[in-house]
């Protein structure tokens, strides 16, 4: 059996149902047509500044805030954000989709904006597999059987996990730096110098300095590392400050800190999930349709024009490299990752 029975989830995190609508700033883009099939004009990156409403639902441990555009009955697609970046990387990406026919659902992750945990007493767990979980819970409460699913970074991460334990849920998939599952025995052996200064962060999170540290220069932080991964992005300040408010969730800092943590093997993880773990330890491949993107000035992006990665994916495939293009692709290049999307649909 690939993962837990729907049954068995059930018994884990009670989906809720209900959905909510929060005010906030208005529509700047263009309404999209249930009729809409056309695939829109290329778009400039900062182009759009604000999504429509942002929903709230209760799903699994959480209540999700999410951004859901485009036709109602539209072909679903799901954009996962990665860290520390938040929904706006698909600010320009949502409406091409939307305006193509597609129902974008672009969530904030577990720590993130108005994403909340439903109970104070629940572990502040930031797992794998359990962000790959919360997604589920997501679909399961907007009755979404399948979609296609896009991301970046932690996104990419979740998106790649879903498409392997849950293969029924993910029709297509766009994943950001190719297949990302962590395998944590791996990641015990060090990198090249060159790679691991780009992780620099991610050790500096696993002393209680770095904690701190995150939790007093939160915004700073999440700047430098814009500024670094992102090197061509000319972003300006009220492009970073639209995203900064969502690290102002109570529970950002120990979403980030035990994520990172996890990863190296310093942080336990919830046991209920140990099963899920263990698949994903044996690197599983993915057979839904993929496209892989690197960006080629991202420090992340590993050598070999998606050498290293292919033979993870089983299925139809293609890969692309982006020019120019550093972590935050979406943001960056918002015209490609929703050509990719629904061209991937199509493979």
């Amino acid at each position: 059996m690939n993962a837990i029975d729907r049954r068995t989830f059930s018994r884990i995190l009670t989906v809720g149902t209900a959905g909510a609508s929060l005010p906030v700033l208005p529509v700047t883009s263009a309404s999209a047509s249930s009729s809409a099939s056309a695939f829109p004009p290329a778009a400039e990156a900062g182009t759009h500044t604000s999504f429509g409403p942002l929903k709230q639902i209760r799903a699994g441990e959480l209540n999700i805030g999410y951004v859901d555009v485009g036709p109602a009955h539209g072909p679903p697609v799901v954009l996962l954000h990665g860290w520390p970046y938040d929904i706006h990387s698909y600010v320009d990406v949502a409406p091409r989709l939307a305006a193509a026919g597609h129902r974008v659902i672009v969530p904030y992750l577990r720590g993130h904006g108005t994403t909340r945990f439903r109970s104070d007493k629940t572990f502040r767990n930031a797992q794998q597999s359990v962000i790959a979980l919360d997604i589920i819970a997501l679909m399961d409460a907007l009755k979404i059987e399948k979609a296609i699913l896009a991301g970046f970074d932690w996104g990419a991460r979740t998106a790649d996990i879903i498409a392997v334990l849950w293969p029924e849920r993910c029709k297509a998939l766009v994943s950001v730096s190719g297949y990302l599952i962590t395998n944590r025995e791996v990641q015990k052996a060090p990198l090249p110098p060159k790679a691991e200064w780009a992780w620099w962060y991610q050790y500096y999170f696993a002393t209680e300095r770095g904690r701190l540290g995150l939790a007093q220069y939160k915004h700073d932080f999440a700047k430098l590392i814009w500024k670094n991964v992102s090197p061509t992005w000319h972003f300006n300040d009220a492009t970073f400050d639209r995203t900064a408010t969502a690290f102002d969730n109570p529970d950002w800092v120990p979403i980030v800190i035990h994520n990172y943590r996890w990863r190296l093997s310093l942080a336990k993880g919830d046991p209920r999930f140990d099963r899920l773990e263990k698949q994903l330890a044996q690197s599983p491949a993915i057979a839904q349709p993929t496209i892989t993107l690197d960006g080629e000035l991202d420090p992340f992006t590993p050598p070999g024009n998606g050498a290293s990665y292919r033979a993870h994916f089983t299925g139809a495939y293609e890969h692309r490299t982006l020019k120019g293009i550093g972590h935050n692709l979406p943001q960056e290049a918002p015209a490609a990752f929703a050509k990719a999307v629904v061209e991937v649909n199509a493979l």
